[in-house]
Parts: C-alpha cells; structure tokens; sequence
C-alpha cells in the first residue's frame, strides 16, 4: 500500500496517533519535570537519608530498561492488587525514567552555579529553602534549557513504549501495529509515523532554542 493510499485509508488514524502521543509527551514530561525537583532536592539536601533516597532513585530508573519497567508496572502490579489502566501504566512508566534524568539535568545546572553565590546567600540569613527558591533553582533550570529540550524530545520517542500495550487510539508507533495488521502498510506505514516524529521534534528543538536564548546566562 502506498503512502498516498495508507493517507486517504488511514489519515484520521494518524491524527489520532499523533494527538495521543502529544497528550503522552506532555502529560508525562510535566509530571517528570516535578519529579525530579523533589529528588533533586533531595540530592542537595543536608539530610543524609533524603540525599541517598535521592541518588537511589537516579541510579535504578537511569539503569532500568523501559520495557521492563513497563512490564512490571502493567503486569505485575495487578498481583499486588493495584491495576492501572494501559495509557496511565505507560505514562507512569515514561515519568519514572525522564524524571531520572531530568534530575541530572538539573544537578548539572546546580554544578554550574558558583559557590560564591551559596556562601553571599548563606552570609545574609538565608535558610537552606530559602536559597535553593531563589538563588539554585532559577540559575538551574536556566542554565538546563537545552538538556531538558533534549529530553523532551526524547520522552517523545520513549513514548513509544505504548506500542506494547493495547491502547485506543493507538500512538503513532502503535499505529504502525494497527495499520499492518488490517492491510499491508509496510515501510510507508513506518515512514508517515516517523514523519509524526520527527515533525515534531523539530518544533520542540526550534522552541527550545528560541527559550534559551532569552533566558540563557551569559559567562
């Protein structure tokens, strides 16, 4: 079938695929975002437990395959009597990796900024909540724009991940298993949903640039 065809068969699919898997991005990449502030904070705080409760997390979702993650959040959970539906199962998988990440995303912005400016925040009376609200966190988050555009685009393609359970609409890796399995899609079934992608990686990476420019600290 070709891709004129696959277009005019299964163009509202497509669409379909396309929005599930921007509402997936979005959805999963803001819910990671605040994951990771909570561990990164963690990871910077002077309570020992917090900082190891931290780097445990980083360390095991950073490592663990997805596939496996995902397996074991749809199917092995419902033995410990917690059933989750297969789009939220998906997401949550998609928001405990990127939110590993993410978090090092972030320390490596907090690394960034100079230790003078901790100390002056210290000498003037700041408690340690005080100066990550207005000294770490801002410097942190600016200086990550560009990483965290990077992995933005890649929870995008992590959602992908989906395509392993049986999701209504499909997402647009899904929706390559949806049309071959009713006709003969082939490399063109492949191409419109990578076409899907890349689209909109583009935009994500454009937008991002255009965000660090405003806000980017000059050195």
């Amino acid at each position: 079938m070709g891709i004129q065809e696959l277009f005019s068969t299964y163009g509202e699919n497509y669409l379909q695929a396309l929005v599930q898997t921007w509402s997936m991005t979005a959805i999963s990449f803001s819910c990671a975002l605040v994951i990771a502030l909570a561990i990164t904070v963690f990871r910077v705080s002077p309570i020992k437990p917090l900082r190891i409760l931290g780097d445990f997390y980083v360390q095991v979702f950073r490592n663990i395959p997805g596939v496996s993650l995902l397996v074991i959040i749809i199917y092995a959970l419902p033995y410990l009597g917690l059933t989750l539906d297969y789009k939220i199962g998906a997401m949550v998988t998609v928001t405990m990796v990127v939110a590993s990440f993410a978090s090092e995303n972030l320390m490596t912005g907090i690394n960034t900024i100079g230790v003078g400016q901790i100390e002056a925040a210290r000498s003037v009376g700041l408690s340690f909540g005080r100066i990550l609200r207005h000294v770490v966190i801002p410097q942190a988050v600016r200086s990550a724009i560009l990483p965290m555009t990077n992995l933005l685009i890649g929870t995008l393609l992590t959602t992908a991940l989906a395509s392993q359970v049986p999701l209504k609409p499909p997402e647009l890796t899904g929706m390559v298993n949806y049309v071959n399995s009713r006709s003969v899609g082939g490399i063109g079934a492949f191409f419109i949903s990578a076409i899907g992608y890349a689209g909109t990686s583009l935009v994500i990476g454009y937008v991002g640039n255009l965000i660090d420019k405003k806000v980017r600290i000059l050195r």
